[in-house]
């Protein structure tokens, strides 16, 4: 609220829309002020409505609201908005961590390398985040030896649950994981979620899956900080919705997931349709949008079995929660005696029958349990029947114990499933639970949701306080006057005893004849005068209470039916003795429950009773707070809804914080910001005053402010008293602002004056001479105009001469011609009008072509300008790089020998890393020692001091000794010693145990991969020998058929077709379509004998020898012919003499498939890989040149006959190839590769290579990135080293120190690339492997500059520059046949060094940057650039605040590009080439001379391989 308004004074007015307005005061009329509005709108509010605005605050808002100048609601809210448009989605409120929900993945926000970032570092020292919150519990817990409890609140949606997952993530992080079978504690723990969720959470409102209970999760610790163990509390589960629903919520979900199971499980359990069900079917909401109960049945059954909960007992659980279901369908009615009841219909009996089945009890039993009540006295017991309506109640107790009793079962399940400690040292507890709820209808379960919220708030507003009274405390001021809020007299309206709400609703539940209107009139009485509670207009049971979020009416219908919750000895012992050990384990009998009675218990007592409980575990521990914020009901990122936020703060109870605030201080500014703000108000105080203190009181004291503090390095201010201090401010700075305003406006006009004179002579003179040739040019034209006229005259009468004579010559001619032109005008009108549309036609086709040309011309005119704009820009860049360059030349060399010493001293670090700690143990070993030599010394010196004081004691008074030995000096440098030691001893014990992690983790997954391609490589071998026992099956087959029919015939058939072997089999392809039946049956005996009569083997035995000769030669190193390798010509060519392509079955490619499959285990090696990855692509090659697929030849399947004349080979050559002139060449290349039709193992085959293409390419490529990847993390940083060192060690070291890391990169690059080359690899793939290196390259650099500041510093960019340059060196050298493009993709780490080393940065326009320095990097990535970078060099100073101010507009503009946010840059690790581009950078005529392999030459059944 403005103390005191002013004309143009910013403020904040209150709008019922946008919640909050910023606007500017225009005119005060008394109370009333008239604001115009930044949208446009004028308001006029009264002044008490009115609230300052920080003119000066941030546009991206701060990070800590305590920080704000105004700590009021259009402030708060302002600020999370700023935050929230620029991704900032943390903001401080104290030690308070706000968190609003983005609605989009941030990955960059939570990965190792800012857990590494917060690991250690102090509250509040780097930007708010959840991590800074579990590292300070976590510190907190370790330094104090105190337990520590997280409280993650905020409504349904709002990311309570992410946020708990990112707190234990941390805290697993800092506390190790100490985890069995492979899972860690925080993974079981979240594994838990979907079983919890299943029984606990159902659809409300506001959110589809609200959790109706309260989690607390306890993570626990030893004594060494190490996690040792977990559990899950639950509180307060909502146990009145099992029997009561209002409209349009839903039940628990489990119900719908158990009516929408497979449905052998729904028959067993007799269930069907949920709108069958009484407890189901009192809304009108059965099913949810995007949620299949089916699968969600499938998926709680499989979290089942993950938290070990057995299959027999899942079948319990649902067997209950189907007797709880049927429980609800039993209707009562009158029964044969007074006041009884007994089921009413058959389908009550059905029901009943049911249920008893799934608990296994007695029907009759159960029967009795609802409708009668067993009385025992003294003397007799007596059997009490139930009325109908009792035996309602009777059945949803029943029902509710039943289901709270089985819910508390899952928990303890869930927690022995986890695994606890009970021997823990201490624990870190987080608590999500359901935030304060208030709607149209609010029941009894809105009243206890309530209730727990407003607990937690007076805890919390208690803690808040705390925090002030302790900073209070430390700056020394006094504050023991400071009223505090506190909320109890709710909290005694609801809960006290006698005479709260609770106890009144108990005493009505125990009455038999109360109901909700006796329930209210009792609540009007007892309450009429408290401030808190109010009766409704208009209503006749309903109430209101003030709670400390707002006013929330409350409708008391259901309250008695709801609160009611006895403990019936009848249920007891009826589900006591059920025969299903599970229902039976759920109710266990005691001692105190053996007697008959039925004890009263209301579930509102039980509920305070778990609160309370609640309540001493987080009073136990030392809290902290994460307020969590739905920032839009659409659940959609990038919208901000005013209203929605700030409700969710009033409930949050954010906005009671800042009212305990500021009923303290809560403005608190430091003594420098204090006096840089406000040192216009007195500038004779700052005048010769180095004082802070003192300057601030007396601008306070001039001022003539009244109960503000002076701290010890703040200056507390009270609530309204920081807008009287910027209204003086502002005061001054317009009267200033008017003094310089009147100065400019004088010189400004006699500078206008000197200027207007000069151009008034000016004109003048130019006025005179432009006179005097005005006359002179009109003497001119008169002379002109005579000798005109008289020419005029004379060409006028001539041309009427000539006009008469050509008249009369026409009028002659049109008398001739009268009678002709009368006989053709018909025709040359037909004619005429021909004519005329073909010209108007061309005239339109002209028109169209002209503009369309002219559309050209400047489309072309356009592209040319962009494309010039562009090369200027790139040259701008060169030649700003090059004058870079050449200003760093000089100081490059200066630098050599610092640089030089760094990097050799960061090799000797690492090789001696033991000896320099024991050389530093040495030092400070011999630092004590001469510390005691010098204490000694001193002490001599004492000594002999004291003699000479005694004799001169005999002549001289007595003088009081002073002591000289510095004690506190010798104790310091002791615990410094000792502080020393254990820093050398904790950072060996974490080396060893990262180092052991690492190993861990190698080795499992080293495992892994091992048996995946054991796995896959088995996989291809038992395809293999399963088609191989096909084909044998179908020869013996074929072989029996033609032993069968010989046998028959007893004598040779002399038709005997010798092609019978081809017919049958050819090299592993069979023939379907070429034989036959009768084939088989006319073959005789003596078919596999030679024509000599002496036997042969059969084909399948040769084909399989064939086979086998061709692996065994090609799986060996056969080298390569022409720069091609032989194995995969060699095995096209036997592919293509088999015409395997043709085959239907052939097991020739599943045998060259397992031979790839085996020759490529060995992954490590890259020579090996790149061997196959040549001969693999060169075979593919082929196949895609050869391959055509069956069908697409048409009629053309009868090839035509090869031309035999040297004429018809020489058309056929130039036919295929127009442009060769070497018509022999080209016939031999069409002779080498042959088109054929492929069918079906063809095609398969074609696309297993592929797939081994990729996979080899992708394994040389990752093999590189890993020898780069511990290169890299050397290489963005510059070794740092003393001046004074580098000096000492001179020139010894060269370059070499400097440049090592780099030179390990250009080494392994060389190798690969030789290796590549030596195998023939093709040239494209070798572009791709190092395109995709170098682009990994630049996201490693780029990414560790954005992520640490002390990278971005001017010397580091010199550092990173000059390996830069080796790389673009090495690119260079290797060509871009091999290097491609590889250098362009370092475009985002070459820019953003390039800015790093620029000197004078704040000369810099925002425009020079994006268009000439860095137009790659987007506006994200430049003012991280910006806001990190120092000169730990020439302390130079970064951009200019309106560079940086101009990025963070840009950014809240490009907020809507939910990519653009990202700053940090992705690795692309797919397959960057295609099948067509490999097969172009291949041409047929390259394999002409290539030679096959040399031992299957020899041997004479590959005679073909000689053609």
């Amino acid at each position: 609220m403005v103390a005191s308004v002013a004309v143009g004074s910013l403020v904040w007015v209150e709008d019922h829309d946008e919640a909050w307005l910023d606007g500017e005061v225009i005119s005060v009329n008394g109370d009333d002020v008239k604001v115009l509005c930044t949208s446009g709108k004028t308001v006029v509010v009264k002044s008490s409505n009115v609230y300052p605005k920080d003119a000066e605050a941030p546009p991206c808002g701060v990070d800590d609201m305590t920080k704000l100048a105004y700590l009021h609601e259009p402030g708060v809210l302002q600020n999370l908005k700023s935050r929230y448009d620029i991704n900032e989605i943390y903001t401080y409120t104290g030690n308070i961590l706000i968190a609003v929900n983005p609605f989009q993945r941030l990955p960059h926000l939570y990965d190792s390398h800012m857990m590494a970032q917060y690991k250690g570092a102090a509250f509040g020292e780097l930007s708010p985040h959840p991590f800074a919150v579990a590292d300070a519990a976590y510190r907190l817990m370790i330094n104090e030896g105190i337990s520590q409890a997280i409280l993650v609140s905020g409504e349904s949606g709002a990311g309570k649950t992410e946020s708990t997952k990112l707190l234990m993530r941390y805290l697993a992080y800092m506390g190790g994981r100490l985890a069995s079978e492979g899972r860690s504690v925080e993974q079981k723990v979240l594994e838990s979620n979907p079983v919890l969720e299943a029984f606990g959470n159902a659809k409300t409102v506001r959110n589809n899956n609200s959790s109706r209970f309260g989690k607390f999760v306890e993570l626990q610790f030893d004594e060494r900080g190490r996690i040792s163990g977990a559990a899950i509390r639950t509180y307060l589960l909502e146990r009145s919705r099992v029997c009561q629903l209002s409209d349009p919520e839903r039940n628990y979900h489990c119900f719908y997931m158990l009516c929408a199971a497979p449905p052998e499980d729904i028959k067993h359990l007799k269930l069907g349709n949920p709108r069958t069900f009484h407890y189901l079917n009192q809304t009108n909401c059965y099913e949810l949008d995007g949620i299949d109960d089916a699968k969600e049945y499938i998926a709680t059954r499989n979290a089942m079995d993950t938290v070990g909960i057995s299959s027999e007992e899942q079948d319990s659980i649902f067997r209950v929660i189907a007797a709880i279901l049927h429980l609800g369908n039993i209707e009562f009615t009158k029964g044969k005696e007074y006041d009884s009841s007994m089921p009413k219909d058959e389908k009550s009996w059905f029901h009943l029958r049911t249920a008893a089945e799934l608990f296994m009890c007695d029907e009759k039993a159960l029967e009795d349990s609802l409708c009668r009540r067993v009385i025992v006295t003294r003397d007799e017991t007596i059997t009490k029947e139930l009325d109908p309506e009792a035996a309602v109640s009777s059945r949803d107790a029943l029902a509710k114990v039943v289901y709270s009793r089985l819910f508390d079962w899952l928990v303890d399940k869930i927690n022995n499933s986890i695994g606890q400690d009970p021997n823990s040292k201490y624990l870190i507890g987080v608590l999500d639970i359901y935030g304060f709820e208030s709607f149209k209808t609010n029941s009894f379960e809105q009243f206890c949701i309530n209730l727990t919220n407003e607990k937690l708030q007076q805890h919390f507003n208690q803690h808040v306080f705390k925090m002030e009274q302790e900073e209070y405390t430390r700056e020394e001021i006094n504050w023991s006057y400071i009223e505090f809020i506190d909320n109890q007299d709710v909290l005694d309206l609801i809960e006290k005893k006698p005479g709260g709400i609770i106890a009144l609703l108990d005493e009505a539940c125990m009455f038999p004849r109360s109901t909700h209107d006796t329930f209210a009139q009792k609540l009007y009485q007892t309450f009429k005068n408290h401030k808190r509670f109010s009766k409704p207009k208009l209503a006749r049971s309903d109430f209101t209470i003030c709670h400390y979020a707002g006013d929330v009416t409350y409708q008391t219908e259901l309250f008695l039916e709801k609160n009611k919750d006895y403990v019936i000895a009848e249920h007891q012992a009826l589900l006591s003795a059920s025969k299903c050990s599970f229902a039976s384990s759920l109710f266990p009998v005691s001692n105190e429950e053996t007697s008959k009675q039925s004890k009263f218990s209301s579930i509102g007592s039980r509920f305070k009773q778990q609160l309370q409980a609640l309540l001493e575990t987080l009073s136990a521990t030392e809290p902290h707070y994460i307020r969590c914020v739905k920032p839009n009901n659409l659940l959609k990122p990038h919208i901000f809804e005013n209203q929605n936020v700030l409700q969710q703060l009033r409930c949050g109870g954010v906005l009671e914080a800042i009212r305990i605030s500021c009923a303290g201080y809560p403005t608190k500014r430091p003594f420098y910001e204090f006096v840089d703000r406000f040192g216009v108000l007195a500038p004779e105080a700052l005048d010769g005053s180095t004082d802070e203190v003192a300057v601030c009181k007396k601008l306070l004291e001039k001022v003539g402010l009244e109960g503000y503090q002076i701290g010890k390095t703040k200056v507390f201010l009270r609530a309204g008293q920081m807008a009287v201090l910027d209204t003086k401010r502002t005061e001054i700075l317009g009267k200033s602002a008017s003094i310089i305003q009147r100065k400019i406006r004088s010189y400004m006009a006699r500078k206008s004056f000197i200027l207007f004179r000069r151009s008034t002579i000016l004109i003048q003179s130019v006025c005179r001479g432009e006179l005097a040739r005005h006359d002179y040019e009109t003497m001119r034209r008169e002379a002109s105009c005579l000798r005109i006229q008289r020419d005029l005259r004379m060409y006028i009468a001539r041309k009427a001469y000539k006009e008469k004579r050509a008249s009369a010559l026409s009028v002659q001619t049109g008398m001739r011609g009268m009678a002709a032109r009368n006989e053709l005008r018909f025709r040359r009108q037909t004619k005429a009008a021909i004519l005329i549309q073909s010209h108007c036609r061309k005239f339109l086709a002209h028109s169209k072509y002209v503009k369309l040309k002219k559309a050209t011309i400047t489309t072309q005119s356009a592209w040319r300008g962009r494309v010039a704009r562009k090369e200027l820009r790139s040259l701008k860049m060169a030649a700003r790089e090059t004058g870079a360059l050449q200003a760093a030349k000089n100081k490059l060399e200066k630098q050599v020998e610092e640089l030089t010493w760094r990097l050799q001293l960061e090799k000797r670090m690492r090789t001696d890393l033991e000896e320099a700690k024991t050389q530093e143990n040495t030092k400070l070993r011999t630092a004590v020692q001469e510390l005691q030599l010098q204490l000694k010394e001193a002490k001599d010196t004492l000594v002999k001091e004291r003699e000479a004081a005694k004799l001169a004691a005999e002549t001289i008074p007595v003088i009081q000794e002073v002591p000289v030995v510095d004690h506190e000096l010798t104790q310091k440098l002791n615990a410094e010693n000792t502080e020393l030691k254990d820093l050398v001893n904790s950072l060996k014990t974490k080396i060893i145990e990262t180092e052991k992690k690492y190993e861990e983790t190698y080795k499992l997954s080293e495992e892994r991969l091992k048996q995946a391609m054991e796995a896959e490589s088995m996989i291809v071998k038992l395809k293999t020998t399963m088609h191989s026992l096909e084909e044998r099956i179908a020869d013996m087959e074929s072989e029996n058929k033609i032993q069968w029919q010989s046998l028959l015939t007893n004598k040779g058939v002399p038709a005997h077709s010798p092609d019978l072997a081809s017919k049958v089999l050819e090299n592993g392809n069979h023939a379907n379509e070429s034989i036959t039946l009768n084939d088989l049956l006319l073959t005789p005996e003596k078919g596999f004998e030679t024509p000599d009569n002496k036997p042969r083997r059969p084909p399948i035995d040769r084909q399989h020898e064939d086979v086998d000769a061709l692996m065994e030669c090609v799986v060996k190193d056969v080298g390569f012919s022409q720069g091609k390798p032989v194995a995969a010509f060699t095995i096209y060519k036997c592919l293509l003499h088999w015409k395997s392509f043709e085959a239907e079955r052939t097991s020739v490619f599943d045998r060259l498939v397992q031979m790839i499959g085996s020759a490529i285990e060995d992954q490590d090696s890259n020579d090996h890989m790149a061997y196959w990855l040549s001969n693999t692509s060169t075979l593919l090659f082929l196949l895609q040149k050869s391959m055509k697929p069956a069908g697409t030849a048409g009629t053309a399947s009868v090839r035509k006959p090869q031309p035999t004349s040297l004429f018809g080979r020489m058309t056929m050559g130039f036919r295929s190839s127009p442009s060769t002139v070497n018509f022999g060449a080209a016939s031999a290349a069409l002779e080498t590769v042959k088109q054929v039709e492929a069918k079906y193992p063809a095609l398969l085959f074609n696309q297993q290579l592929i797939a081994y293409v990729e996979k080899m390419y992708g394994i040389i490529r990752d093999n590189l990135k890993k020898e780069l990847g511990s290169l890299l993390a050397l290489c963005i940083q510059a070794p740092r080293t003393s001046k004074g060192s580098v000096l000492r060690s001179g020139r010894s070291f060269g370059k070499e120190s400097h440049t090592n890391h780099w030179q390990g990169i250009i080494d392994c690059l060389n190798t690969l690339l030789t290796t590549l080359k030596e195998n023939f690899v093709p040239p494209v793939l070798v572009q791709k492997i190092f395109t995709q290196t170098f682009q990994y390259v630049n996201v490693q650099l780029f990414n560790s500059l954005l992520l640490r500041r002390e990278c971005c510093t001017f010397s580091n960019g010199e550092y990173v520059k000059s390996g830069l340059a080796e790389l673009e060196l090495w690119c260079c050298q290797a060509k871009d046949e091999y290097a491609g493009s590889a250098w362009d993709e370092l475009k985002h780490i070459r820019q953003a060094v390039g800015f790093l080393v620029i000197h004078q940065k704040y000369r810099i326009s925002y425009d020079e940057i994006i268009n000439d320095l860095c137009p790659v990097l987007s506006v994200q990535q430049l003012y991280r650039i910006c806001t990190l970078y120092w000169d730990d060099n020439y302390n130079t100073r970064s951009v200019s605040s309106e560079v940086i101010s101009s990025m963070r507009v840009l950014m809240t503009e490009d907020s809507n590009n939910a990519v653009s946010n990202s700053f940090l840059l992705d690795d692309n690790s797919s397959i960057p080439f295609s099948i067509d581009e490999l097969s172009n950078s291949i041409e047929v005529k390259d394999f002409l001379d290539v030679k096959p392999a040399l031992d299957l030459l020899e041997n004479p059944y590959f005679h073909f391989l000689h053609e």
